[in-house]
């Protein structure tokens, strides 16, 4: 497994992704199959990255935590996807309505129920700042006719 540091194109963002090697990372990106986990942008690039620097060779190393074998990054990344779809199962798509959906239930002006759609980041602090919870979902979602 690899990790790379991606950029979204439209907002900034800048967040982790594993992929299985650079090729499985391209050819996701070609197929649409990688966006912003925080604004939905499918315009994604590698971003600058720290390089790995050894310590001199007269310190100490630092106690690191191992990284997990690719086996179970993959098992954890399933187990992720399994219970996200399970809880979409039962949840109901707002698309970008999302923002006003979450507080017209808060408010009790909608019935309760769960729910899902893409919100900004903007939208999302002033939830939160208005005590209506929210999260983001680990993986992008597509809804049916949606596609690219």
């Amino acid at each position: 497994m690899i990790v790379f540091d991606l950029r979204c194109e439209s907002s900034g963002h800048v967040f982790e992704a594993w992929f299985g090697s650079t090729g499985d990372y391209e050819d996701q990106l070609r197929r649409g199959l990688v966006q912003c986990p925080l604004c939905g942008d499918p315009s994604v690039s590698k971003a600058v990255m720290a390089p790995n620097v050894a310590p001199k060779g007269n310190r100490q190393p630092a106690a690191q935590t191992p990284a997990p074998d690719p086996q179970t990054v993959k098992a954890m990344m399933a187990a992720l996807a399994k219970a996200q779809k399970q809880i979409l199962e039962n949840s109901s798509f707002v698309g970008d309505r999302f923002a006003d959906e979450a507080r017209s239930i808060h408010l009790g002006e909608t019935a309760a129920r769960s729910i899902h759609g893409r919100a900004t980041r903007a939208e999302a602090e002033k939830l939160s700042e208005e005590g209506i919870p929210v999260s983001h979902l680990p993986f992008p979602v597509v809804e049916p006719g949606e596609e690219n």
